[in-house]
């Protein structure tokens, strides 16, 4: 196989292909097709990959640093890869599998992550303004400052999740599992939270103001309903 020409962008059709551990650090694969290839340990750092298609691909622990990553991952396995820094604004994560993967400073705006399983992994302060999240594993996951503004949320399963100082608002949470969910000083104004239980999560120094339904009528502790109520009366 040609590396190089791999590399250079001049070569567009690689379903399948084994480029395992490879060095494909700075290449241009731009629109290049790479559905159900093996990248295992490949390295992509600095990588051009818009428009890619990576379906079902294989990245297990492939170094995907700052790489430009906006491309199609459907059921693609991101198990343990590193994507810090990496653009993946609009990218298509559809059941994707990023256990393990290292995500600082990466960009999901905008994505597609619907049924995708990103429990435990660690998305502190990651962009994910209006990401498609539907039915998505968040479970544990430390959400510690994300901005999850206009997100859609609805069915994803945020159990014992930090979402400390992450921001919800507007965000779509119908039907989501919050179980045990960590919601200190959170902001959740405009956001909908029909169909969720709020009880036994931690609401300290969050306010429900202006939520979907209103604060009296979401399954929250009794004590907590009645002080954002009376908020919101004044």
């Amino acid at each position: 196989m040609d590396i190089a020409a791999i590399r250079a962008g001049k070569v567009k059709q690689l379903p399948g292909a084994d480029l395992e551990e490879e060095d494909l650090s700075g290449s241009n694969l731009r629109g290049v097709n790479l559905a159900g290839a093996n990248l295992v340990g490949a390295n992509l750092s600095g990588a051009k990959l818009e428009s890619a298609k990576l379906e079902g691909a294989n990245l297990l622990s492939a170094q995907l640093i700052a790489a430009d990553v906006r491309a199609t991952l459907l059921g693609a396995n991101l198990m343990q890869a590193d994507l810090t820094g990496a653009d993946l604004r609009g990218s298509n994560l559809r059941g994707a599998n990023l256990m393990g993967a290292k995500l600082t400073q990466a960009s999901f705006a905008g994505a597609f992550l619907s049924g995708a399983n990103l429990m435990s992994v660690n998305l502190q302060g990651v962009d994910l303004r209006a990401a498609d999240l539907r039915g998505a594993n968040l479970s544990g996951a430390n959400l510690h400052g994300a901005n999850l503004s206009q997100a859609d949320l609805q069915g994803a399963n945020l159990s014992n999740a930090n979402l400390e100082e992450a921001d919800l608002r507007g965000a779509n949470l119908t039907g989501a599992n919050l179980t045990g969910a960590n919601l200190l000083c959170a902001e959740l104004e405009d956001a909908n939270l029909h169909a969720v239980s709020l009880v036994g999560v931690c609401l300290v120094g969050t306010s429900l103001e202006a939520v979907t339904p209103p604060p009296q009528e979401v399954k929250i502790p009794l004590k907590i309903a009645e002080v954002e109520h009376s908020k919101i009366e004044e």
